[in-house]
Order: structure tokens, then C-alpha cells, then sequence
């Protein structure tokens, strides 16, 4: 019977967040995601939060602008460790966090980091906190979505939800994060054939002169 009653309220709870649904909301002019309509809103010397609770967690929305002196970054490698120093931050401002599962992922065409933090609570309870970091030359984008271990079985649909509903608009470019966008050019097969070839020819035509040089002297 106790189990029934824990399996009906995790159903009622489930319910209860699909039916709280999620609507797009603009942090500016390019970037868009969608959240509960009780979120709210804070603005504090130009950096914008985005909160809301949910049933299973919490989610948050960051905007922070780069300061106004930073140069435009160069090359993908720049862009990897600003957002490495990010991870950092983030980790070191949670106190007793650990990051987890750092990856590459995309948001449109923007190159982007998703990565966990595990962290525990006062009570010694373990929380997690997934992030995706976004990075434009005019603003950092934040995106987290929290909850507690005891919940990490059933909320992966709104987790997911949350992440896949972020938007971008077309007017932002990968050039909007980094200037050098061109692929390096390496050395195609062709050229490697081309090149051994080459060398090759001009081994055979040298082994020659030196031949008929060494039948020469022995005439």
C-alpha cells in the first residue's frame, strides 16, 4: 500500500509539471528560452536572471555582458578557454561542487559547454545542477537547470525540455564569438601523392646520372 501511494504522488507530480507548461521567453533581442509563467525577473548593474521553480527543480537564465574593453576573440581555442574559466567560476562559487561530464555541444550555430555540477546541500544531501554555457563577443548566456538526487529518475523530459527550447536568432554567427572561423587548411591526400611523386622523380633521375656517371669511368 505505501509503495502505491509513493508511486501515485510521483505520477500526481508528474502530471502537475507537464500541465505548469513552458512558454518562450526573450532574454534580449537574439536569445530566447522558454520557462514556467511564474518566472521572475532581476536586473543588477545590466546582468539578467531568470528564475522559476518547478515541481521536480529549478531553472535559472543568466545574461551577463562581456565588459566593454574585451577584445574580439581570435580563434576557437580562445573561445574554449573563456569558457573553461566560466566552468571554473562556477565550480569555485559553489564551494563543495564537483564539474562532471564536460562536453562540446551546439545552440544553432553557435559553438557552446555543457557540463554537470554535483554539490551537496547543509543537510548533506546531493544536488545537481545542469549548465550550458553560451559565448557571444557582447554577452555570456547561462542556462541551469537543478534538482535533487532523489528526483534525477524523472526529470530528464523537463530538463530536456528546458535545454532544447534555448533559440537563437539567425543574426548571430559563429564569427559573433570568434573572428578566425575558417577551417585550417592541412595537407590533402592529393598533395601528400603529389609531393611523394615528386620526390620520387627526382630520385630516379638522379640514381640515373649517378649510373651512367659510374659506366662512364668504367668504359
Amino acid at each position: 500500500m505505501k509503495k502505491l501511494i509513493i508511486l501515485f504522488g510521483m505520477l500526481f507530480s508528474m502530471n502537475a509539471v507537464f500541465g505548469q507548461s513552458l512558454k518562450p521567453v526573450k532574454i534580449d533581442s537574439l536569445v530566447s528560452v522558454s520557462l514556467p509563467s511564474s518566472y521572475s525577473k532581476k536586473d543588477t548593474l545590466g546582468q539578467q536572471i531568470f528564475s522559476a521553480n518547478t515541481d521536480l527543480g529549478y531553472m535559472i537564465t543568466i545574461r551577463q555582458p562581456n565588459a566593454k574593453g574585451n577584445q574580439p576573440l581570435k580563434k576557437e581555442n580562445d573561445l574554449n578557454s573563456v569558457l573553461k574559466n566560466y566552468i571554473q567560476g562556477i565550480q569555485s562559487q559553489s564551494g563543495n561542487g564537483s564539474t562532471q561530464n564536460i562536453r562540446d555541444t551546439t545552440v544553432g550555430s553557435l559553438k557552446a559547454k555543457a557540463f554537470n555540477l554535483l554539490t551537496k546541500d547543509p543537510n548533506g544531501d546531493i544536488q545537481y545542477r545542469n549548465f550550458v554555457l553560451l559565448y557571444t563577443k557582447d554577452a555570456t548566456y547561462t542556462f541551469e537547470f537543478g534538482y535533487a538526487d532523489a528526483r534525477k529518475d524523472v526529470v530528464k523530459d523537463e530538463a530536456k525540455s528546458f535545454f532544447s527550447s534555448i533559440k537563437l536568432s539567425p543574426a548571430l554567427q559563429r564569427n559573433d564569438q570568434y573572428t578566425e572561423t575558417q577551417a585550417s587548411k592541412g595537407i590533402s591526400t592529393n598533395s601528400i601523392f603529389e609531393i611523394g611523386g615528386g620526390v620520387l622523380v627526382i630520385f630516379l633521375v638522379v640514381w640515373l646520372i649517378f649510373r651512367k656517371r659510374d659506366n662512364s669511368e668504367f668504359a
